[in-house]
C-alpha cells in the first residue's frame, strides 16, 4: 500500500469513534501493542532531540526501502508511533520525505494534544523525514 492509502485506512478506523475520549482510548490500546526496541538502541544518541518524553529512534535501509524502529516512555506517544510506523516504515525515502501526514489532523487527535505531546509528535515526524532524506 502507498502512504495515502494507509492514511485513508487509519482515518476510516478513527471515524468510527466520533469525537471524545474513545479515540484516545484506542490510541492507548495501539501504544500497548508497540514492541519495545532493543536496549542497544536506547542510547543517548538515538533520542529524538527536543522531545519532552524520551523517544528513541533508529532506521535501516534495504533495497530502496526505509524501516524504522521507534519507542517512547509515553503510552500516548507510543500510540502515535504505531500509526506513524504503519504509514511510513517500509516506504521509499522520497515518498516519506513528501508525505503530508494529513491523517494526524483528520483523525482529530492533534487538536487536543498537550503542547508536550504535540511537540514530541512533530519532532518525531521531523526526525523521520530528515532521516529519509539522508537515504536519497
Amino acid at each position: 500500500m502507498n502512504i495515502q492509502e494507509i492514511e485513508e485506512e487509519i482515518i476510516d478506523e478513527f471515524n468510527i469513534f466520533g469525537k471524545g475520549k474513545n479515540k484516545y482510548n484506542y490510541l492507548i490500546k495501539l501504544g500497548n501493542t508497540l514492541s519495545p526496541i532493543d536496549s542497544e538502541y536506547k542510547i543517548e544518541s538515538n533520542l529524538i532531540k527536543g522531545c519532552q518524553v524520551k523517544t528513541w529512534f533508529s532506521s535501516s535501509f534495504k533495497d530502496g526501502i526505509v524501516f524504522y524502529n521507534i519507542d517512547s516512555n509515553s503510552i500516548i506517544v507510543k500510540g502515535f508511533i504505531v500509526l506513524i510506523l504503519r504509514v511510513l516504515s517500509g516506504q521509499k525515502p522520497e515518498d516519506i520525505k513528501n508525505a503530508k501526514l494529513e491523517f494526524i489532523d483528520k483523525i482529530g487527535l492533534s487538536e487536543n494534544l498537550s503542547p508536550v505531546r504535540a511537540n514530541s509528535l512533530w519532532k518525531m515526524v521531523g526526525r523521520i523525514k530528515s532521516d529519509a532524506n539522508s537515504y536519497l
